[in-house]
């Protein structure tokens, strides 16, 4: 399935005063499919056909993502609206309690509405969530990281390499006007060169396509991650996959470490020969890998 044949069958529906495009195959029970950054529903080409054989399949643009209107020159894109979209999509389209699949930022968003909205969940999948402000503020404090680097050196390290040597550079790119060279660090800092070298034309297109989310969101003093605490994942009380892709920068692995460690249903699985887009890479074992955590965690599917 080539990215843009999604877009052909998509339909519109109203959250918080907004119209999101989603797209949906198969049925049974519900899965959706949460998208990161620098993307949208597109990315789960590969996902979508398979996991439709056995359930329903959803995949849905984050607001500001394409097909969706973009974001406007010079606003903000804070986090926190993101989440209470998901949990309000969910409950629009019919398919409360669903299982849910998150990559990166969308695990993330994931993650949050499921500790603000327990009952609209049935099993997470989380594909690398940056969980940064499980550990500091976004942007960090020099109090926060010293404290980090006293009890976690190894996450406090990778916390510091990745703003220093990703975010840092990127949002000086976009203050500069240059949006390509923004991506460009962005997706180094997060796939590692030999990925970003392997990625497909038409992936790369999709990410262009969303740019202007990303800079929405590195922008402004009011945007960044919300807090949450080491309690909140302890009370998350649902089946939690976590996903990591072998070749991912350390900074992944360092947050995911955390997540395996505080919540109390919890899976862990890696992706060989894949990296921070894993269900692109190796989208093979990435769908069998869900698929029988969703078997194992369903209401009667088999």
């Amino acid at each position: 399935m080539t990215a843009d044949a999604l877009f052909r069958d998509t339909r519109q529906v109203e959250v918080n005063g907004t119209a999101l495009a989603y797209c949906e195959q198969g049925e049974g029970e519900p899965v959706v499919f949460v998208h990161g950054g620098l993307a949208d529903l597109r990315v789960w080409r590969r996902q979508m056909p398979v996991i439709g054989e056995s359930y329903r399949a959803i995949a849905y643009s984050q607001r500001y993502c394409r097909p969706n209107d973009a974001i406007d020159s010079g606003a903000a894109n804070p986090f926190g609206t993101h989440i209470d979209d998901l949990a309000e999509f969910i409950e629009r389209i019919g398919a409360e309690p669903a299982h849910v699949v998150g990559s990166s930022s969308g695990a993330f968003i994931t993650l949050l509405a499921a500790i603000r909205y327990p009952e609209r969940f049935l099993s997470l999948v989380l594909a690398e969530a940056p969980v940064l402000s499980l550990f500091v503020s976004t942007p960090p404090r020099a109090i926060e990281l010293l404290k980090l680097f006293a009890t976690r050196p190894r996450t406090g390290m990778a916390i510091l390499r990745f703003a220093l040597g990703t975010i840092n550079p990127t949002t000086r790119a976009f203050r500069a006007g240059d949006d390509e060279q923004a991506m460009q660090i962005f997706l180094r800092g997060v796939l590692g060169e030999w990925s970003l070298s392997q990625l497909p034309d038409e992936s790369v297109q999709v990410l262009r396509d969303n740019i202007s989310t990303l800079r929405g969101g590195l922008l402004y003093d009011e945007v960044g991650f919300p807090r949450f605490s080491t309690t909140d994942l302890r009370n998350v009380d649902i089946p939690v996959l976590l996903v990591t892709g072998n070749r991912s920068p350390a900074f992944f692995s360092n947050m995911t470490d955390r997540l395996e460690e505080r919540l109390p249903d919890v899976e862990r699985v890696e992706i060989p020969d894949a990296s921070h887009v894993m269900f692109e890479e190796n989208a093979s074992a990435f769908n069998e890998k869900v698929l029988a955590f969703l078997r194992a965690h369903g209401r009667g599917v088999t």
